[in-house]
Formats: structure tokens, sequence, C-alpha cells
């Protein structure tokens, strides 16, 4: 029997289509904002190609985003614009990355579920996944991504909140963990520094271009990310870092990330909405208790008395116990140091406590005075002895006095 033979692969024809592909992601992405559903659900029936013709002629359902459209191909064409993105990206040395691609992190997925309680405004709506992701630094951004925590918090960081972070982020990229934050001021810029001193990988997601990290004033940080680790954005080349863009940006960080850490968080803090995003798909969420005094902790505050799920964590073990393998990566339960006292039966504790604080008892007063009989206590007085928590005198005996260290005396006092 002849095996039919297959037609053959056009491999130009592959590499043409999946460019096409690419083309029409980033004209969607400039059309409209990265999240918004309506264009979602159309990619997933008709495509990205499909999809832009159908947008360009005017062909959806979706009379909001008819006009939304409309209105942004009075800037240009979308198709020319996504050419000079690809262009510029390329002169970046920077890379495209679309769900077509190996390198894509494919638990973004997640996002399709993402749905928010009560949510009324439009950036709490539009939450769907990325249609395209620019990419600087030389990891595979699936690998990058694969192992990784996200730490976030406040931008006005108190002393407290910046050593906090600087430790989560060295203790997680010591154990070969990504950190992953939004590369800001305060917490973000902690986190991220903590694991470029621990020699690890950091991901820094912005809510601009990736060739215009903003804030300006971590220039510098930018630029020993891009080194070691990777910049990331929705946004294609020159996008400028508007407002709404922060909050469009939070579900990324959430979603990319295997649990998300709130270190600082005041009353209306947008790093809530990272870890609002993460409950939402199911993430774990963890926040750094601060000082009740703080008003740098409202907001982490009253998220740990509004979610159940949310855990509280003190530090790298808890979080680890939470992303690790289950099982595996238990923190060690807390405990005071072990004290000489925390080796005694009942019986002695007893004939310790009986003890005066001041001068000694025989010991038939101090059987009387523990309820115990002569014998029992001598047994027992031997014991206390033998743990020098006791002395025995001529007058019969007392608690022993912890010996003094010697001190060197301060020169200038003598």
């Amino acid at each position: 029997m002849t095996t039919p033979l297959r037609p053959a692969v056009n491999e130009s024809t592959s590499k043409d289509h999946l460019t096409e592909v690419r083309l029409a992601r980033v004209a969607l992405t400039w059309l409209t904002e990265p999240g918004t559903r309506s264009v979602h659900r159309l990619v997933g029936t008709y495509g990205p190609v499909g999809t832009l013709d159908r947008l360009l002629a005017g062909d959806v359902p979706d009379r909001r985003l008819r006009t939304a459209v409309a209105a942004r191909r009075a800037a240009g064409n979308p198709r020319d614009v996504a050419a000079a993105a690809l262009a510029h990206t390329e002169r970046l040395g920077a890379r495209i990355v679309v769900p077509e691609d190996d390198e894509w992190p494919q638990q973004v997925r997640d996002l399709d579920l993402l749905s928010l309680p009560g949510a009324e405004r439009t950036i709490d709506q539009e939450t769907a996944p990325p249609l395209a992701i620019w990419v600087r630094g030389h990891h595979p951004l699936t690998g990058a991504l694969e192992r990784a925590v996200a730490v976030v918090g406040a931008r006005a960081a108190s002393p407290y909140g910046l050593h906090v972070a600087t430790e989560l982020g060295y203790g997680l990229a010591e154990r070969e963990w990504t950190v992953v934050s939004g590369g800001a001021h305060g917490i973000d810029a902690a986190a991220h520094r903590g694991a470029l001193n621990a020699g690890g990988l950091t991901v820094a997601v912005l809510a601009c271009g990736v060739d215009r990290p903003y804030p300006a004033g971590n220039s510098s940080l930018f630029d020993r990310i891009v080194e070691t680790g990777l910049l990331v954005s929705e946004w294609m080349p020159g996008a400028e870092p508007l407002r709404h863009r922060f909050l469009i940006r939070n579900r990324l960080i959430a979603a990319a990330t295997a649990g998300t850490v709130l270190v600082e968080a005041a009353a209306r803090s947008g790093a809530t909405q990272t870890l609002r995003r993460a409950l939402a798909i199911n993430r774990p969420a963890m926040v750094v208790p601060g000082p009740v005094t703080s008003a740098m902790s409202v907001g982490a505050h009253e998220l740990l008395r509004e979610h159940p799920r949310t855990r509280l964590v003190t530090g790298l073990p808890h979080v680890l116990e939470e992303v690790g393998r289950i099982g595996a990566d238990l923190a060690p339960p807390a405990r005071a140091p072990r004290q000489p006292r925390d080796l005694l039966d009942d019986e002695s504790a007893l004939l310790l406590e009986a003890l005066p604080r001041r001068g000694a008892l025989d010991p038939d007063a101090l059987a009387a005075r523990a309820g115990l009989d002569v014998r029992t206590t001598l047994r027992k007085l031997a014991l206390l002895e033998d743990l020098d928590l006791i002395v025995r005198r001529d007058d019969g005996y007392a608690i022993a006095v912890p010996s003094a260290r010697p001190t060197t005396a301060d020169p200038t006092l003598l």
C-alpha cells in the first residue's frame, strides 16, 4: 500500500504568515489599549489578521469599539504604525513576543478568567490577556517567568519597607526565583536591587515603551536590569506612562508570576490592585504586615482583613512556603531560643517556682511549700543544681544568681 504524499510546507510562506500575524497584533495593540476584552474575543474567533481587517472595515458589533478604532485611525494607518514599531524595536535591540512564539509565557492566559468583584470602572473590566509583549534583555521571557515572584508596594516607602523588600528580593534571587516588579521608586526598586545584588534575575514590567523606562530617576537601575534581566511592556516603543496604564500593567505582573507579595501600601495605593488581581486569578497573595501606626501599611492591612485567602508573611521562608513545592518548602515554626528551664519536668519547675526570690529554704520547708514529698524534692533539687539553676548554701537552697560578665571600663569616666 502506497503512503499518500503530504503537501510540502512552504517555509517562507509560514514565516511570512507569522510576520503578518505579528504586524496585526502590534496594530491591534496600537488601536486599542491592552486588555480590551472585545478585541481579545475577536482574535479568538477570527485570528489577529482577520480581526484587524474587521476593525478597519467597521465590521464589529461593539459600537464603543468601532468609535475608539475610528478615533485612533485619525492618527495614522495602523499597519504603517505597526511596521514602523517593528523596525524601531529591531533598532533598539529589543523584540516583540506574541502568543504564536515559543517564548510566550502561557500563564498569562489566566487573565481570560480575571473578573474583579463589583468592577465598575473600565480599567477594572478590560483585563484580557496581552496581544503582544515588547522585551529588552537577553533571557527568554518564558524561562525568566517560569519561577517568578512579584514584590510590589508603595513608592513613598518607609525605611522598614525598603529593608524588607531588599531582603526579599535578595533571598528570592539567591534561591533562583525571578523577582518581578514595576520599576517604580520605593518598594519596586528595592526588590529589583536586592535581586541584582544577589546576582539573580529580575524583570521590570513597564507602563510605557521599553525605550523610555519610567521613572527617569531609576535610569541606572533600568540599565542594570537590561544587562542581566528583562524590561517588558505591552506598549510599543515611544509610548508614554499614562496614569491608567499602570493599572493595566498590574494585571500582567499578577498573572506572569507564581505569587505576589505586597510589602507596603497606603489606602489608595495601586499596588493593592496588583494583589486584588492576583486573588482574582487564584494566585498566592501575600502581605507583609507593618506598624499599625504607619499610613504606608493601611492598604496592606485592609487586604488582610477583607480577603481570607490573603496570607500574612514575615520573611522569605513564608513566601517560599506559599509559592514553592507542596510539602517541601515549609517555613520552620517560629520559636524563641531554648532556655534551661524549658528542659524541666513539672515537679522540677514547681520546686523552682517555690523557692523565694531572696534567701533560702531547707528541703523540708521547700517540699511543704511545693506540695511534694521530701524524697522527690531531694531528687529534683539535685537536677536543678546540675543545671546551675539553684545553689546549695548552709541555710538551704537558693536561686542561682547569673554570674556577672566582666566589663571594660570607659577611660573617659575614670
